[in-house]
């Protein structure tokens, strides 16, 4: 799969892509769960423009949403918790306990839901910097507990660039 990086206000991302064209991977540099780079293909930043677009949009606030393909390899259950972060609107939190909720499984399943947030291979676009922990508290994030306050931030409307 070819890989395109593009600079951001917080750094380097890493866009993967699948032959079809879809958003597989978005990683921030030293991310957490990042495959190595001789994971993925051959490097080319042309690819995903849409992506591309969407992100700038993000950046300088205009863009609250994002309506690009997304391929995220994941275990059936990943997948739920990963479709569930996309309804956590922009400019929101929400906590693992409660998103295991509206995923209608148990308060106790929080531990797991975190667990497959954090295993996220989309970042931003698939929102997990949006789940914070019951104090209210910023808790593990792949790029970074700065970095996933200056996404909150920017949503806010806080952002310094």
């Amino acid at each position: 799969m070819p890989y395109a990086v593009l600079e951001s206000p917080i750094g380097d991302l890493t866009l993967v892509g699948s032959p079809d064209d879809e958003l597989t991977g978005l990683y921030m540099e030293q991310h957490r769960h990042r495959p190595p780079i001789e994971a993925f293909g051959a490097r080319d930043d042309s690819i995903l423009p849409k992506v591309v677009d969407q992100l700038a949009e993000y950046f300088a606030g205009e863009r609250t949403t994002f309506d690009v393909p997304l391929a995220p390899a994941g275990t059936p259950f990943q997948q739920e918790v990963w479709t569930g972060l996309l309804a956590i609107p922009y400019g929101t939190t929400t906590t693992y306990g409660e998103l295991a909720v509206a995923l209608g499984k148990p308060l106790t399943a929080s531990r797991a839901v975190g667990l497959a947030n954090g295993k996220n291979p989309i970042s931003i676009i698939v929102p997990c910097h949006r789940v914070i922990g019951a104090s209210g508290s910023l808790t593990g994030y792949g790029g970074g507990l700065p970095r996933k306050q200056q996404l909150l931030d920017l949503e806010r409307g806080d952002a310094l660039f």
